[in-house]
């Protein structure tokens, strides 16, 4: 299960399901469902997502910044 709330993360940088979505070539639903919990993005789409929410990857995976 993802660490950190991705619908938190898209709220903060001010984008709708829609915007993101287009942006990750994706349909709505997938990103809902990323949301949701339902699906867990693989490492290319957190990769995107990453870098749309200006975030850095290991909050994706680990909800921080890994030592390693």
């Amino acid at each position: 299960m993802l660490q950190i709330s991705l619908a938190a993360a898209r709220v903060n940088a001010e984008m709708t399901q829609e915007q993101v979505a287009e942006k990750m070539n994706v349909d709505r639903s997938t990103v809902r469902r990323w949301e949701k919990g339902d699906k867990i993005p693989g490492y290319d789409e957190s990769k995107k997502l990453s870098q749309l929410y200006n975030m850095p990857l290991d909050y994706i995976f680990f909800g921080k910044r890994s030592r390693f």
